[in-house]
């Protein structure tokens, strides 16, 4: 059955970390791309960064370049989001996501998890 789980998420001051973790099953985790969305109340979905299954080919959304780094151990089927200077502008619900063919939209990605909400206050 495909499923991804996400953990990690809660309320944090603004400069502050916060650490996901995505738990797949091998089905879904297998050779696909793996990426984190986010989004915020009132707003479309949005791409935040991504890896391949080696790990030599990561991308990340603009916004989040030099504070947010993504990383997989595929010995536990699991990516992770490590979130560090946070601002006020990360609060969203964050998305674990699967394709076997990646890209930065949404529609590429066939399986989701249920979210977790990050919340950076002032």
């Amino acid at each position: 059955q495909v499923q991804l789980v996400e953990s990690g998420g809660g309320l944090v001051q603004a400069g502050g970390s916060l650490t996901l973790s995505c738990a797949a099953s091998e089905r879904t985790f297998s050779n696909n791309v793996m990426a984190w969305f986010r989004q915020a109340p009132g707003k479309e979905r949005e791409f935040v960064m991504r890896t391949n299954w080696s790990g030599d080919r990561i991308e990340y959304a603009d916004s989040v370049k030099g504070r947010f780094t993504i990383s997989r151990d595929n010995a536990k089927n699991t990516v992770y989001a490590q979130m560090n200077s946070l601002e006020p502008e990360d609060t969203a619900v964050y998305y674990c996501a699967a394709s076997t063919r990646g890209g930065m939209s949404p529609m590429n990605y066939d399986y989701w998890g249920q979210g977790t909400q990050v919340t950076v206050s002032l």
